[in-house]
């Protein structure tokens, strides 16, 4: 489905990202893992299972370090075809009522999740641009289509992802670059299920899902790589909820 593509995906040393990065992986593409954690043993995996892959230790807030990752990509994989913004934080925030949010942890969730996200996206575009085309997929969540407390600062930061793929797929349309969204619901990645009191949260919102389970992270691949591959060729400016059934109960 993949072959001959190269895919970058953000936030992929661990969780969802190094699910999607072996799916991916398995699909045909060339994978550059990009964290500011080390990411080798994903790289790792991949190669001895005969798929390409790169790791490279990155702060997608820093153009510098941005650049010269892409540069190396570009030599060692070929040009980019597919971004997947996947880094976020979220899975060591507590939750917190909006008055305890201090100004600099509101900062820092946006330069991440917001700002990490436009700077990723316009740090590949000049790839896939001079290839005619690509894909990027930007992870949202299913809260910022139905109120949710104690979370603020990360629901407003995906609430500009919808918004910003909205607007990068309206602007780099003419480029062939189509941006879409996909919205998970509560999913059981490692940082996940080191928070207190996430098995009782979560039994709470399997009890609310068409489909009663938990979700894992492999059941976000199936959504990246239909966006990813030639399936979604005109489809630009969506979103979809990823979450069992959740969103609409």
């Amino acid at each position: 489905m993949l072959e001959g593509k190269t895919v970058i995906i953000t936030g992929a040393a661990q969780g969802i990202g190094a699910e999607l990065a072996s799916g991916m992986a398995v699909a045909g593409a060339a994978v550059a893992i990009l964290d500011v954690l080390d990411g080798q043993s994903v790289a790792a995996d991949i190669l001895q299972a005969g798929g390409r892959a790169l790791a490279l230790e990155t702060d997608i807030t820093d153009d510098a370090s941005l650049c010269d990752s892409v540069d190396r990509i570009t030599k060692e994989l070929g040009p980019i075809d597919i971004l997947v913004n996947n880094a976020a934080l979220f899975g060591t925030l507590p939750p917190s009522p909006m008055e305890e949010i201090s100004n600099d942890l509101w900062d820092q969730v946006m330069r991440v999740n917001v700002r990490g996200v436009w700077q990723c996206a316009k740090a590949v575009v000049p790839s896939m641009e001079s290839q005619g085309g690509g894909s990027i997929i930007n992870i949202a969540t299913n809260r910022i289509f139905k109120g949710f407390a104690n979370m603020l600062h990360y629901d407003a930061s995906k609430g500009a992802v919808l918004a910003m793929t909205r607007a990068m797929a309206a602007e780099l349309g003419d480029r062939n670059i189509r941006v879409n969204a996909i919205a998970p619901g509560l999913t059981m990645s490692d940082n996940v299920l080191a928070k207190d009191g996430i098995a009782e949260r979560n039994k709470v919102i399997v009890q609310g899902r068409a489909l009663g389970r938990s979700q894992e992270p492999r059941d976000l691949l199936g959504a990246v790589l239909f966006f990813a591959g030639p399936n979604s060729d005109f489809i630009s400016g969506q979103s979809l909820i990823v979450d069992g059934g959740g969103i609409m109960m």
